[in-house]
């Protein structure tokens, strides 16, 4: 293995990373901003209402892109590092 492939194989793993997390973040920042919003319309200052929706938004949005996640870390293993491992 030469210094190359290893990069380009860190390289493609950090992009399986950020498009695994992104639904999870999205929702968290859309989220995140329509609360703060809501808190500084209403002067509504308390600190559940900031987390208990979110952390519900999260999970829901977790549970429906399971399967969008398990298919594409499946797929970075399959295509790409198991013939590494078996090619040697």
């Amino acid at each position: 293995m030469d210094e190359n492939l290893i990069f380009d194989l860190v390289r493609q793993a950090l992009w399986i990373a950020v498009r695994m997390s992104a639904p999870l973040l999205i929702v968290a920042l859309v989220a995140g901003v329509v609360i703060g919003l809501f808190q500084a319309l209403t002067s509504v200052q308390e600190m559940t209402l900031t987390f208990v929706p979110k952390i519900g938004l999260m999970l829901a949005v977790f549970w429906v892109s399971m399967s969008f996640m398990t298919s594409l870390l499946a797929g970075f293993f399959t295509d790409r590092l198991i013939p590494l491992i078996e090619g040697g």
